[in-house]
This record gives C-alpha cells, sequence and structure tokens, in this order.
C-alpha cells in the first residue's frame, strides 16, 4: 500500500467514525501518518474535555483505521495548544 492509500484508507476510518464523535458534539482530525505505522489525530469540541476520550480513541478510532489499515500500530491524540 502506498502512502497515498494509506492515507486514504485512514481517512475512509474516520468518516466512518466521525458521525458517533459528531453525534456527541465533537469531532475527529488527521494530523499525520508517520513511517507509515504511526497515526496523529486531534479530537476536537467535546471530545477534547471528555472524560473517556482516551477510550473512544483506543477502541472506537484506532480499531476502525486498524480495519481498514492493518499496518498502523498506533493512534494518537495531539492535544490543541
Amino acid at each position: 500500500m502506498t502512502s497515498e492509500e494509506l492515507r486514504l484508507n485512514v481517512e475512509k476510518a474516520l468518516d466512518e467514525i466521525r458521525p458517533f464523535l459528531q453525534s456527541d458534539g465533537g469531532d475527529i482530525a488527521l494530523l499525520s501518518i508517520e513511517d507509515d505505522k504511526l497515526v496523529k489525530v486531534q479530537l476536537e469540541g467535546a471530545c477534547v474535555g471528555c472524560s473517556v476520550n482516551q477510550m473512544t480513541l483506543k477502541s472506537g478510532v484506532e480499531m476502525t483505521i486498524k480495519k481498514y489499515a492493518p499496518q498502523i500500530e498506533e493512534v494518537i491524540n495531539v492535544k490543541p495548544d
């Protein structure tokens, strides 16, 4: 899978999970994909202060991304400044 295909697959995964985040007043943005293994995202809106956002990130976002792009090893949230 090329880097461009990987990016498209990660975007597809985020598009799948985005409606669930938006229904709670949040969203997610793809910041970068590093070494075709690490995805950096930024949770937005209500997701920023949510007490279960790490669980959402690992069991929702990371699992969905790995379904579309199995070579991804980890998804991390970069907190806004």
